[in-house]
């Protein structure tokens, strides 16, 4: 059935909002996209790091930002300080750089938490999803569009679908655990 296609890209949208908002969480390891969320006042204009400045990783636990105008070094830090990251900035007057420290073992477990906590959230939009699926499903069978077999068969399509994503999200978030625990 054709819009069972438009279900199954809020599934999808589940899981690449877990995606990217795990891509965040930092597991000892210097990762740019920890950056993606961070704003810069640039000449009026709420920027991405990315649109101001060149941010590379020119050693494992270390990311150096380097921005196209010098005078932004001190927005940048700022934005950094007043972000969630927990991290403090250093510059040199030339380029930001942002040292991870070593991750103790409790800050690691409490790391996993927050995926699981993350993820457990991403299987409550697919289900959430299943559930207006199925609404509409039944909404066509009281309607008569579809017969109580075809609703049936809609039902365990629509199943097997959210399955199949929550089994996906089960596998994102084990791989990010143990991208964690394993530094």
């Amino acid at each position: 059935m054709e819009d069972l296609k438009q279900f199954e890209e809020k599934m999808e949208k589940s899981i690449d909002s877990l995606r990217s908002e795990l891509a965040t969480i930092r597991a000892g390891r210097a990762n740019p996209h920890i950056l993606d969320k961070i704003k810069i006042d640039y000449y009026g204009t709420p920027s991405s790091l990315q649109q101001v400045a060149n941010v590379s990783v020119p050693e494992a636990r270390m990311i150096q930002i380097q921005p196209w105008e010098p005078n932004l070094i001190k927005e940048i830090e700022k934005a950094i300080l007043t972000s969630d990251l927990g991290l403090t900035p250093t510059n040199d007057g030339k380029a930001v750089r942002l040292v991870f420290p070593e991750l103790t073992e409790e800050r690691r477990k409490e790391l996993v938490k927050d995926v699981k906590k993350k993820g457990e959230s991403a299987k409550v939009a697919v289900r959430n999803v299943r559930r207006d699926a199925n609404d509409s499903a039944k909404k066509k069978n009281k309607a008569n569009e579809i017969s109580e077999d075809e609703l049936k068969q809609l039902e365990d399509k629509i199943q097997k679908m959210t399955d199949k994503y929550v089994a996906e999200i089960d596998s994102v978030i084990e791989d990010k655990s143990k991208d964690i625990l394993t530094v």
